[in-house]
């Protein structure tokens, strides 16, 4: 007769020990969503660690990457490419310009508006930020093969576009 992987009695549960108890997780193994989330905090751990030399968080470093793709693009373009409310743009563009890496210039044609640019410091250092990211992505992903790499992103992009 094949043993409950249950234990009926909490009493007994604890005398049992945790040798053979599985994760404390595992009833989410099968949840792609989860695996998803456990895989961007290990990765956002290693990329915080590295970015605090600098004292950026991942989502300034993107938006770096995004502004330099794409300069002169505005606010709400900006907060649509980083998947976050427009009223968030603000205080991160605030702290890229009170460190000098980003700058908003007034579009002439609506003077409401504002073009978003990377300033040659910004620039400079996105360069090397760039190098860091990907150290830290190769060092969070070091147990897959080249091949399971790709195939991990097409999936992911699969996924999300």
């Amino acid at each position: 007769m094949a043993k409950s992987s249950k234990l009926a009695d909490p009493a007994e549960a604890l005398a049992a020990g945790t040798d053979t108890q599985a994760p404390l997780d595992s009833a989410l193994d099968e949840l792609i969503g989860y695996a998803l989330r456990r895989a961007q905090l290990k990765l956002f751990q290693n990329l915080i660690g590295r970015l605090a030399v600098h004292d950026l968080r991942p989502a300034q470093f993107s938006a770096l990457a995004i502004i330099d793709q794409n300069p002169g693009l505005m606010q709400a373009d900006l907060a649509k490419a980083l998947a976050i409310e427009p009223p968030q743009v603000v205080p991160l563009l605030n702290k890229l310009e009170s460190r000098a890496l980003a700058v908003r210039v007034r579009c002439k044609p609506d003077k409401r508006s504002y073009g978003i640019f990377l300033s040659k410091t910004g620039e400079t250092l996105l360069k090397e930020l760039k190098q860091i990211a990907a150290e830290s992505d190769l060092e969070s992903t070091a147990a897959l093969s080249g091949d399971e790499r790709e195939q991990l992103l097409r999936l992911l992009k699969k996924v999300y576009q």
